[in-house]
């Protein structure tokens, strides 16, 4: 099966991190692949702020680096993000409690051990807070999970990171989200990708500025106002030690992530910048950094850029030949 089944998996009332109550919470994914009769061939790749389980699509398929003629792989649909529950779809949860990363990971893993039946999960890979999420996935499942590749993301969002939130936070609520696309192109591409002009191979637009309408204008940001709101708070309060028994030592939680590991921030990533991966891998017993040699920023590790693409997969692809 190389198409994608996309469904919608029925979690009930959900108790949160925070103890609020998430009501009749649903969790939206996509599969592709089959599973093995030992049930030890599933990947998980969550996704990232705004994006959909497609947005994994580069990556998923047959000869592709998730293979789904040997894997069975299953794309989440982060809550708030329009598809799974979210607050544009959902009028039991007004207002809409804070859903943690941790929240999320929990509800995959029902999807995958009581919905699917899998016995142990290859691999998590993700971007962004895909791989904010697969840290995660590590830390809270160090049982199951076999192996994580985390691209352009990292195991708790950092202060600088809070900054850069806040300030996007207060544009949407001001200005709205045409102007926070304006924010975001700034801060997702580097200095040197509009140096080099290369947006250039990607758009035909003949200047910088019809370039950033282009890819950042109106439709950038064209969800609901308040899926973005929820989805921020997410990333915002992202950090794999806010939980028992780490209680705020990230040190230790990263020290209790066994699978193995390889770390994948961009060289010029201004979320995650290559500083906060090399200290998440030197408390992680199994882990090794490979920074992406991208002038993309952070969207190096976005499908977008053929040859960051090809430094992704072939890591994507170490890990899983010894795999499963």
């Amino acid at each position: 099966m190389n198409e994608p089944t996309v469904a919608e998996y029925a979690l009930g009332d959900v108790t949160l991190s925070s103890g609020a109550v998430l009501h009749d919470a649903r969790l939206v994914y996509a599969a592709r692949g089959t599973l093995n009769a030992a049930r030890t061939n599933a990947i998980v790749v969550p996704s990232a702020y705004g994006g959909t389980h497609a947005d994994s699509d580069w990556l998923i398929g047959p000869g592709k680096a998730l293979d789904t003629d040997r894997w069975f792989v299953v794309a989440t649909n982060l809550f708030g993000n329009g598809l799974s529950t979210s607050p544009s779809t959902s009028a039991t949860n007004d207002p809409f409690p804070l859903v943690t990363l941790y929240d999320n990971v929990a509800a995959q893993y029902r999807l995958m051990t009581d919905g699917f039946g899998v016995a142990s999960i290859a691999l998590v890979t993700g971007f962004s807070m895909g791989a904010q999420q697969a840290f995660h996935w590590a830390c809270a499942y160090p049982d199951i999970v076999e192996a994580i590749v985390p691209v352009c993301g990292s195991a708790r969002t950092s202060p600088h990171n809070r900054v850069f939130l806040d300030g996007a936070i207060a544009t949407l609520e001001t200005a709205g989200p045409a102007t926070l696309g304006r924010v975001w192109a700034a801060w997702g591409l580097s200095a040197t990708f509009y140096r080099r002009e290369l947006w250039r191979a990607i758009s035909d637009a003949t200047t910088v500025e019809a370039f950033v309408d282009e890819w950042y204008g109106a439709t950038a940001f064209a969800a609901d106002a308040r899926d973005l709101r929820a989805m921020f708070a997410t990333w915002r309060a992202a950090d794999i030690a806010a939980r028992s028994p780490f209680d705020g030592d990230y040190a230790a939680a990263l020290a209790a992530i066994r699978s193995r590991a390889i770390v994948m921030p961009s060289r010029t990533d201004t979320y995650f910048p290559p500083e906060d991966s090399i200290v998440e891998v030197a408390h992680m017993p199994n882990a090794e950094l490979r920074v992406i040699p991208s002038d993309w920023g952070h969207v190096a590790g976005a499908g977008v850029n053929p040859d960051d693409n090809a430094f992704v997969e072939a890591a994507i692809r170490e890990v899983l030949a010894s795999a499963g």
